[in-house]
């Protein structure tokens, strides 16, 4: 989706990663839990944090700080998972996402929601569906489907990773 797919107001829960604020919209979230044990997978990728149990279901838990290249998730008492349910490769999964502290769920109009900006080829923005505003505030809503449908986080969810979550889980 692209911000000129944006044509109504949407609610979008917000989320701290580091000193800025993310937003993703709340048809994507499940719920937002405090944080729990967190098993680790060996061999895994860096930014795959482990799974959780939630209601008997394995649920892998990525670090969002991880997956957009920033410095490892420390884990506060405000720390928390948010659950999304994203679509990877047509098959709609659920992932926990660890976030530094969730804020609150916001209204944005279409007119406060403006492109992600391109800065050169270097830079990905491609996760990114656009940059809210609010009073002096930037919000950057990511495409959450698109977040998780990078190459390596496809892989986690690959056949040899769905054994190693199931053994972890037993």
């Amino acid at each position: 989706m692209s911000v000129s797919e944006i044509t109504e107001t949407r609610q979008y829960l917000t989320f701290k990663l580091g000193n800025e604020v993310f937003a993703t919209d709340v048809a994507k979230v499940r719920e937002v839990l405090d944080l729990t044990p967190i098993t680790a997978i060996p061999r895994t990728p860096d930014f795959m944090a482990g799974v959780i149990n939630l209601r008997g279901s394995v649920v892998p838990v990525v670090d969002m700080r991880l997956c957009l290249d920033m410095s490892k998730t420390e884990k506060t008492r405000n720390t928390c998972i948010v659950v999304v349910e994203v679509l990877l490769d047509s098959e709609s999964i659920v992932i926990g996402a660890l976030a530094d502290s969730v804020e609150e769920v916001i209204d944005l109009e279409p007119e406060q929601i403006q492109p992600a900006p391109r800065i050169g080829t270097h830079i990905r923005t491609d996760f990114i569906m656009g940059m809210g505003k609010r009073d002096t505030q930037f919000i950057m809503i990511l495409d959450i489907d698109r977040v998780f449908a990078a190459e390596e986080l496809a892989a986690v969810h690959g056949d040899e990773a769905d054994k190693q979550l199931v053994q972890a889980a037993a």
